[in-house]
């Protein structure tokens, strides 16, 4: 449901409240005092069967008997009676109602699941169950179990615990920080964490959101919602539950690969955390950091940190911990009275006027983007003095010409009195050097993580088209054998479809067979690796199952018994059906690396990469990542590991080929669109040097069918909608072929192009108004698109080669939070006009709607536009004129009266 009746929840006029008492300590009394002391300016409806009235208020016996229908009702009432009070509620025209209630169960006879079928069938939203409540200081809200209520400010609170959020809420009120809303969202039957940042991130009274949460439901709502917010305002998650067992405690399938073991759940969110660009802390320290941090100080550019302090050893110090996590201390510009040394030392006994006077010329520098002011207090030196000098100085910058620069301080040991006035200037205070630098490092991350979501990756090479047909034949003819595993011929081809170069192998049933497909290799001069063949042993070597460096038949034949010696040994229930027969690579230059898919009971598969060889667990030297890929995501995937270093030059010794090393990754994420029943795939190691990449080794595990809660629109597995492939077309329009697909990420430039050389007439009928510059960070949202929310074609000419065809135009729709309705805009090339291709790309983009269950399809046509006006109407849209704007044409098609 999204947001829908949000504004219920959060923005009531009238509240009943179901189980309103006056008995100390009980739910329903807390809850009605903290409404009360909050101001609320609405009507309160008290319901209690056992009361005329509850403190004041007059008092029904149940929520039908109430004279009006709330907007929203809170229920602590016992579990049993909670499905019956919210189909009242339901029944009396309730818009939302929040669930205070714990203990609700999951069973299908159970109050939990009943209540939600009940609320949906009546449009209800549902808080809860199990809720702490919410605030929304603004609205003087307070329906909450939390202790304290919070000064209205900019920060959203959404936190599926409620005692994570009423720490949260304590230590913002204690410290000044106002929120915007807190939500305790429970068991989150209906509202639950991707409706609220799909709300918050269109609020403009929220200025960040803070997430806490411990596991998610629906993995593909969460990634899209996440991408949207974060594309808006910085997000800051917190995830408890880190260290809990391993998936198949519930119910998942246990890795059996060196990559599932690899892909440990922790490592799953981080790496989603990570691709949807929020911000991940740990613990309850940082995200208070962080709180303190987005409260005062919105996000800036660059991540150079000046430090000014009275103390040479804590400004060294806050250096040290800078340097650790990864930031960037700036270089000084000499001044008078300063060094150019950098942390810059005052004296122990430097007062109010010297940080004054220091501070000044460093919000003026250009060399530095943030200044970190600490002050160790001293017999000779007051706080609160240094205090109000480092806030006075501030302030005075900020109100001059000089560029508002981020100022954050710490005053070691300083009361609360003291730190007032930094306060009050906006000026993040901490209590020791590390909390500020993790303050200061939060708003840089979130900085380069919006970097990182606009960054244009490189084309892949037009000559890369796997061969899917044949791929899904080599598993269709495992899946029909029954067989769970590929084996070392099937592995080879699978590899090969995708265009990932492995080691040509032979399988040999027996000794003699090994002995004979060797002898080749041995007579040329060469070398093999003998390896056991078993469906039954997904890592060879425990049980000494692979001998390398064979030089004659006899090392062949000795090492083939020896095999089998130490597997009936070992592993004597273990299936043996030969050995797989490769000649030695010799690449004296060789780094030893591993990469795979992984299949994540949450997120669905998950690329793998990192340091190869039999100890790869041991060494958890990795990185993850959700696909779709492309190879800037791919690159920077391999620069999250140790070994990339390796990868790099060193002494005599050429760099590896990051760039076919990225280029696997990518195939491998592609692998994982196409073929939804390879589950685990393992090659390792996977060698690199500067001629490229070679599969040593691969194993691939496979399967039947996928679970049903991760079926839906578009691709089933992926948590993050690949690239719609199916939605590419070839058109003739008047003997003209016209090439039309989806927009890709690496399309910028030919946008930018596309812009360069358009008629302004056409880009002002598009945009409404002239428009000069095309930015980066404009053009990014044009090509990199959420498929799950929005969608945009492309139509390129065909005569010419994909790198010399030139774009005639362009057709988006992007939909809203619920996915009820799109706005659509679109722009075509004066000299495409009366070919039909408008009406073309209006009609696909149509469809595409109408495959996603959107309801309506909306836009805005200047009246001048009449060209558009007649391509709308023959396709059978409203119009009529906007009330706001006479020279705009409002134009509406309900799908269902598509043609």
């Amino acid at each position: 449901m999204s947001t829908y009746r949000f504004d219920a929840l959060l923005n009531p006029r009238t509240v009943a409240l179901v189980g309103a008492g006056e008995r100390e300590g009980s739910l329903g009394r807390a809850v009605l005092e903290n409404l009360r002391a909050a101001g609320f300016p609405g009507r309160v409806l008290p319901v209690n069967p056992s009361h005329a009235s509850v403190a004041g208020y007059p008092c029904v016996a149940q929520v039908s008997d109430l004279a009006e229908a709330p907007d929203l009702v809170v229920i602590a009432a016992p579990p049993a009676a909670v499905p019956d009070i919210v189909a009242d509620a339901g029944r009396i025209g309730a818009r939302a109602a929040a669930i205070l209630t714990a203990h609700l169960g999951t069973g299908p006879d159970d109050p939990g699941p009943r209540a939600r079928a009940i609320a949906r069938a009546h449009g209800l939203r549902l808080l809860g169950p199990d809720s702490a409540g919410l605030v929304v200081p603004s609205a003087r809200l307070n329906v909450s179990l939390f202790a304290h209520m919070p000064q209205a400010g900019d920060l959203a609170l959404v936190s599926t615990s409620g005692t994570v959020a009423a720490a949260i809420v304590a230590w913002a009120s204690r410290h000044g920080i106002g929120l915007s809303a807190a939500l305790a969202l429970g068991s989150a039957c209906d509202v639950d964490v991707a409706d609220c940042l799909d709300h918050f991130a269109g609020d403009y009274r929220t200025r960040a959101i803070l997430l806490c949460l411990d596991q998610i439901d629906n993995a593909r709502r969460f990634m899209s919602a996440a991408r949207a917010a974060a594309r808006s305002k910085p997000v800051v998650v917190l995830r408890s539950g880190r260290h809990r067992p391993d998936r198949t405690a519930s119910g998942g399938h246990a890795p059996e690969t060196h990559t599932g073991a690899l892909a440990k759940p922790d490592a799953v969110y981080a790496a989603a955390f990570r691709r949807a660009g929020l911000l991940a802390v740990q613990d309850l320290d940082e995200m208070f950091s962080a709180v303190e941090t987005l409260g005062r100080q919105r996000p800036f550019p660059g991540r150079r940190l000046a430090i000014l302090t009275n103390g040479r050893g804590v400004g060294e110090l806050a250096a040290d911990r800078l340097a650790e996590r990864g930031g960037t201390l700036a270089a000084v510009t000499p001044a008078d009275g300063l060094t150019p040394e950098n942390p810059i030392d005052l004296g122990i006994d430097a007062d109010g006027p010297a940080f004054a006077a220091a501070l000044k010329p460093l919000l003026a520098d250009r060399e530095n983007d943030a200044v970190l002011a600490i002050h160790v207090p001293t017999a000779r030196s007051n706080a609160a003095a240094v205090a109000e000098a480092v806030a006075g100085t501030v302030r005075e910058a900020r109100a001059g010409t000089t560029r508002k620069k981020p100022v954050f301080a710490v005053s070691l040991g300083a009361d609360e009195t003291e730190g007032a006035a930094l306060s009050a200037a906006g000026i993040p205070r901490f209590t020791t050097d590390s909390e500020a630098i993790e303050g200061f490092l939060h708003l840089v991350r979130y900085r380069e993580a919006q970097d990182d979501l606009m960054r244009t990756p490189d084309s892949l090479p037009r000559d890369f088209h796997a061969d899917t047909q044949a791929a899904r034949g080599i598993v269709a003819r495992a899946l029909r054998q029954g067989a769970t595993w590929l084996d070392p011929i099937s592995v080879m081809e699978l590899l090969e479809a995708y265009d990932i170069a492995s080691v040509p192998l032979t399988l040999a049933p027996d000794i003699d067979a090994a002995a004979a497909a060797a002898w080749p290799v041995i007579a040329a001069g060469g070398a093999v690796a003998l390896k056991v063949v078993s469906p039954d042993v997904v890592h060879k070597s425990d049980i000494g199952g692979v001998h390398l460096d064979l030089v004659s038949e006899a090392d062949v034949r000795g090492a083939a018994r020896a095999i089998l010696a130490r597997a009936r040994r070992e592993r004597p229930e273990a299936r043996i059906t030969g050995f797989a027969v490769q000649p030695m690579v010799r690449r004296g230059r060789r780094r030893e690396l591993i990469a795979g898919l992984a299949e994540d009971p949450t997120f669905g598969p998950v690329v793998v990469f990192g340091r190869g060889g039999t100890a790869v667990e041991v060494i958890d030297d990795r990185a993850l990542g959700l696909p779709p890929l492309d190879l800037g995501l791919a690159e920077d995937l391999i620069s999250r590991t140790r070994v990339a270093r390796r990868l790099e030059a060193y002494r005599d010794v050429p760099a590896a080929d990051t760039r076919a090393i990225a280029l696997t990754l990518v195939k491998l994420a592609q692998l994982a669109a196409d073929l939804p029943q390879v589950r685990e795939l393992d090659i390792n190691p996977l060698l690199a040097d500067e001629t490229g990449v070679v599969a040593l080794d691969a194993r691939v595990r496979i399967g039947r069918g996928y679970p049903d809660r991760r079926v839906g629109r578009g691709h089933p597995r992926f948590a993050i909608r690949p690239y719609p492939t199916a939605w590419m077309r070839t058109m003739s329009l008047k003997g003209r072929a016209i090439h039309v697909r989806p927009v890709r990420p690496e399309d910028e430039p030919l946008f930018r192009a596309f812009f360069a050389t358009i008629d302004p007439e056409d880009v002002r009928l598009r945009f409404f108004a002239p428009v000069r510059e095309f930015s980066h960070a404009f053009l990014a949202r044009l090509t990199q698109l959420d498929y799950a929310r929005a969608i945009a074609f492309v139509a390129l000419d065909e005569s010419a080669t994909e790198e010399g065809r030139r774009m005639l135009g362009a057709v988006r729709l992007h939909a809203d939070a619920n996915g009820e309705s799109g706005e659509f805009a679109i722009l075509v090339r004066t000299e495409a006009r009366g070919t039909g291709l408008a009406y073309a790309l209006m009609r696909l983009m149509i469809d595409w709607a109408r495959s996603e269950g959107i309801a309506r399809v909306e836009g805005s046509v200047l009246a001048e536009n009449r060209p558009m006006l007649a391509v709308c109407r023959r396709l059978g849209f409203g119009q009529h004129p906007d009330p706001e704007d006479a020279g705009m044409v409002k134009v509406k098609l309900p799908l269902t009266q598509a043609g």
